[in-house]
C-alpha cells in the first residue's frame, strides 16, 4: 500500500500543473493583425503638437472600449486635446498600477520623409510613421493589455488604468492639458502604486538582445540663458564691453565645463550590471568609472565616443541658442544664449547656478533661470514587486540578456508621477542600437519594427499580468 508520503510528490505536480493552466494564456501569433491595425491606425492620425488634436486618437481608443464593455472617463481641459482614462477593477487586495501612453507626436519635415509620415506604411519590416516609436507604441500595447484582459476575464488583485493621454510633447506648465492637469484635476481616477510609460527599451547588437533597460529615473530639464549687457555704438569704433564678445566668452567657458560627474542607485547599477555583459574592454571602462585613477580619462572617452553615457554621468549643459544684434554696422547693447540643462535628479541648482557664475567670471553677465518645468523626484526603487516583474518578463522573452535600470537623459511624464509618489518605470520597443540613432524618437524619418512591435506588447502584458492577476 502506498504511503502518505509517497503519494505527495503527485499532489504537489498536480497542483503545478493546476497553477500553471490558471495562468492566462493569449493567442500571440493571433494577436498580430489585430495588434498591427490599432497601430497603424494610431499612427494614422496627425497628432502633431502643437496643435495637438490628440481627440482624435481618444475617439478611435473610444469605439474600440465601447465595443469590448471596457468603462472609460474623458477628461479634457480643451475640446481638440482629450485624455482618456480607462479602469480594469480588481478585488482591491491591492493598489492600481497605471499603464501611460501619449497621444501626441512632435511635428514633421515632410520634405525629409521617403514616405507619408502619416501613413503607418509597412515596409520592409518596419511601420514608418512619426510616432511609432514616441509613443503611440506604448499607446498600442497599453491598448492590446486592456483588451486581452478584459476578453480572459483576467482575475484581477489591483485595478489596471489606462491613461491615453495629452501634451506629453509640450513644455510642461499651467497650461499644460495631460499629465499635469490630470493631477490636479483628476488625481483620484489615476492614483496607483505603480506606473509604467515611455523611457526605456530593448537594446539588441546584430539581431540579438543583449539588455533591457528600464528606466527608473531621469534627468530633469533646467533651462537658462545668459544675458550679456553692454554699451551701443557704432561697429567702426570697438569697445571693451561689446556684449557679444562677452557673451562669446561666457559661452566658450560653459560649454567646456565639465560639472563632477556624481552617479546615483540607478547609474551605479547600471555601468555595474552592463559590465557583467560587455567584452573585456568594455567592461574594463565601467568598472574603471569607479577607479580614482582611471575614472578621469574614461570620462573623456566617453565625452568623445559615447554622448548617452556622458550624460549620466553629470548634470549636462549645451547651449543652443544664440541672439545678439540687428544690423551689421551697430554694436549691440544686448545679447543672450539659451542653455539647455539637463540636471541630475537631486541637483542643487541654487548652488549649480552659483557654481555657473564663478566659472563665468563676468559681471557683465546674467544668469536668469527659465520657471521649472518637470519635478524632481527621487529614482523609483529597485527592489520592488513592479520592478521584479519587469526582470521575470525579460527572463521569459529575453532569456539570455539581462534587465538593467537606466536614467532618461530626455524627459517624460513618469516625473511627474515620481513627485507624486508613485514607483513609475520606463520601458519600450526592441531597437538594434544603429537602427535607433538614425529612426528612432524625434528623429527625421521615424520607424518601428513589426517584430518588435509585437514583442513589446508581450512583453507590457507579461510585466503587468505578473503583479496585478490573482495568484
Amino acid at each position: 500500500m502506498p504511503t502518505f508520503r509517497s503519494l505527495r510528490l503527485p499532489i504537489f505536480i498536480l497542483m503545478a500543473i493546476s497553477t500553471r493552466a490558471a495562468e492566462p494564456v493569449v493567442d500571440w501569433e493571433k494577436a498580430k493583425a489585430e495588434t498591427l491595425l490599432h497601430f497603424q491606425s494610431i499612427v494614422r492620425l496627425n497628432t502633431s503638437n502643437p496643435p495637438g488634436n490628440e481627440t482624435a486618437a481618444v475617439n478611435y481608443i473610444k469605439k474600440i472600449f465601447d465595443r469590448e464593455g471596457i468603462s472609460y472617463q474623458v477628461f479634457a481641459l480643451e475640446p481638440g486635446r482629450a485624455n482618456l482614462v480607462a479602469r480594469l477593477k480588481g478585488n482591491g487586495t491591492k493598489k492600481p498600477i497605471l499603464i501611460l501612453g501619449h497621444t501626441d507626436t512632435v511635428g514633421v519635415q515632410p520634405e525629409k520623409w521617403p514616405v507619408d509620415p502619416f501613413g503607418g506604411l509597412l515596409k520592409d519590416g518596419f511601420i514608418w510613421g512619426r510616432g511609432t516609436t514616441d509613443n503611440k507604441d506604448g499607446v498600442t500595447a497599453g491598448l492590446m493589455l486592456m483588451l486581452h484582459l478584459k476578453r480572459l476575464a483576467v482575475p484581477l488583485d489591483r485595478d489596471v488604468i489606462f491613461v491615453a493621454e495629452a501634451s506629453e510633447e509640450s513644455s510642461s506648465g499651467p497650461l499644460n492639458v495631460g499629465i499635469e492637469y490630470l493631477i490636479k484635476e483628476h488625481w483620484p481616477d489615476i492614483e496607483a502604486e505603480y506606473a509604467l510609460a515611455e523611457g526605456g527599451f530593448v537594446h539588441s547588437e546584430n539581431g540579438l538582445v543583449r539588455y533591457v533597460e528600464i528606466a527608473a529615473t531621469e534627468k530633469v530639464p533646467r533651462r537658462a540663458k545668459l544675458v550679456s549687457t553692454g554699451t551701443s555704438g557704432h561697429g567702426s569704433r570697438p569697445r571693451r564691453d561689446n556684449a557679444i564678445v562677452h557673451l562669446s566668452s561666457a559661452v566658450s567657458k560653459i560649454g567646456n565645463w565639465q560639472p563632477p560627474m556624481r552617479l546615483n542607485d540607478v547609474t551605479r547599477t547600471f555601468f555595474e550590471r552592463l559590465s557583467l555583459i560587455s567584452p573585456p574592454e568594455e567592461a574594463a571602462r565601467y568598472n574603471g568609472l569607479f577607479d580614482p585613477q582611471k575614472t578621469a580619462a574614461i570620462q573623456d572617452y566617453f565625452a568623445d565616443h559615447d554622448l548617452g553615457k556622458n550624460s549620466i554621468l553629470r548634470t549636462s549643459i549645451s547651449p543652443t541658442m544664440l541672439n545678439g544684434g540687428f544690423r551689421q554696422n551697430v554694436i549691440p547693447s544686448e545679447a543672450e544664449a539659451m542653455l539647455d540643462i539637463r540636471a541630475l535628479p537631486d541637483e542643487d541648482m541654487t548652488s549649480f547656478y552659483a557654481e555657473m557664475g564663478r566659472i563665468i567670471g563676468d559681471p557683465a553677465i546674467k544668469i536668469v533661470p527659465a520657471p521649472p518645468g518637470r519635478p524632481s523626484a527621487p529614482p523609483s526603487r529597485l527592489d520592488t514587486e513592479m520592478f521584479r516583474s519587469l526582470e521575470a518578463a525579460q527572463r521569459r522573452l529575453y532569456p539570455k540578456a539581462i534587465t538593467i535600470p537606466g536614467m532618461v537623459t530626455g524627459a517624460t511624464d513618469l516625473a511627474q508621477l515620481r513627485a507624486r509618489g508613485v514607483q513609475a518605470y520606463g520601458i519600450g520597443p526592441r531597437f538594434d542600437e544603429a537602427e535607433f540613432a538614425e529612426h528612432g524618437w524625434h528623429s527625421d524619418v521615424e520607424r518601428l519594427s513589426e517584430d518588435s512591435l509585437y514583442a513589446f506588447v508581450q512583453f507590457m502584458w507579461h510585466a503587468v499580468v505578473g503583479i496585478a492577476a490573482t495568484k
